[in-house]
């Protein structure tokens, strides 16, 4: 079977990155990274769209898509240091969740075992039980730490009478085996669910949430780091997983279960840059994006800077003596890039 290309629309790339087929894994084998769609709300409990999500966040810039993004914070082009192919979106048929999430599954574990580090674009938060799993069918059950950014737990047992709405997926994942209690360290919760019989069980997995008013009592990068530290404990590496609403809805209004009182678009770039240059990474997902609710794109821009600010971290920290946490940013940029220049 060739490349599917888009699901929905013209097949366009992430700003323009080459394309490669999941089919052959001599392409996904010459890769640094591989970008997958996963265009799929049928796990969706509120208002839909998130399918339109992968479309909007490659989408979304008013730069050239020529594949070319140097930062300025980071002093990288990742597009340059890395090797990043876009294969397109993964056939998902929302009206049956089982098989649609099955076959994500399948795709995220072929990225990942020929040695690439897969990014998906959701897509409802139910996708991220195939994307962890499938990076833990390659390197091992119990094997990878999560850091969950999220106003809500996703710890849900039956919803709609459903196992797999957008609101159970982390409780999937632990029943499954694929990640356990002790490794998902989450941050942003706020609001009104879950229920306390579902606190309850979180409790008694050892899950680690950090919710939105001990993040502003000890500050973000506080929490941040003790989250890593934990992750690291754990595991040799972490997936990470951005669900948008993690922040207001006056930064991200194009989702579909907005909750007040989240972090600003700069807390949570900044949170994904000191992520992504200090832990070895499995994988990263951004998820619930869903543009028919989004206004002047704020929204699928904050996710396209969130997959940016993720690969130019990475670019960053993988070259000789680039780790980030002894990058100064507090210092002139044009010094910054004239020494490293």
């Amino acid at each position: 079977m060739d490349r599917y290309g888009s699901q929905y629309g013209p097949d366009v790339t992430f700003l323009g990155a080459e394309r490669c087929s999941l089919q052959d894994p001599d392409s996904l084998r010459a890769c640094d990274v591989v970008i997958l769609g996963a265009p799929f709300d049928g796990g969706t409990s509120h208002r839909p769209g998130t399918r339109f999500g992968p479309q909007a966040i490659r989408t979304c810039d008013y730069l050239p898509h020529n594949a070319s993004r140097p930062s300025l914070a980071m002093g990288r082009d990742a597009f340059c240091d890395l090797i990043i192919r876009d294969a397109g979106d993964v056939e998902m048929f929302s009206g049956d969740a089982r098989r649609a999430l099955g076959q994500l599954e399948m795709a995220v574990e072929s990225v990942a075992s020929n040695g690439a580090l897969p990014i998906i674009l959701g897509g409802d938060h139910s996708i991220t039980y195939a994307d962890v799993r499938g990076v833990a069918n390659v390197r091992g059950h119990g094997s990878v730490s999560l850091i969950h950014f999220d106003a809500h737990a996703d710890t849900g047992h039956i919803e709609f009478g459903s196992l797999w709405g957008h609101g159970a997926p982390m409780r999937r994942l632990i029943e499954s085996g694929a990640i356990r209690g002790d490794q998902f360290l989450q941050l942003g919760l706020r609001g009104y669910w879950p229920p306390p019989e579902v606190l309850r069980w979180m409790a008694q997995h050892r899950m680690r949430s950090y919710e939105m008013a001990e993040i502003e009592h000890r500050g973000l990068m506080v929490c941040i780091d003790e989250a890593i530290e934990t992750a690291l404990q754990c595991s040799e590496a972490v997936f990470l997983s951005v669900d948008i609403d993690v922040c207001d809805p006056a930064a991200a209004p194009g989702t579909g279960t907005p909750e007040p009182g989240g972090l600003s678009a700069r807390a949570l770039l900044d949170a994904v840059r000191r992520i992504c240059s200090r832990v070895p990474l499995a994988g990263v997902d951004v998820v619930e994006v869903s543009p028919p609710y989004d206004h002047a794109d704020i929204t699928a821009l904050l996710a396209n800077r969130v997959v940016l600010e993720a690969l130019s971290s990475i670019a960053r920290s993988g070259e000789e003596g680039g780790d980030a946490q002894q990058w100064d940013p507090t210092r002139p940029l044009l010094d910054r890039h004239v020494d490293e220049g």
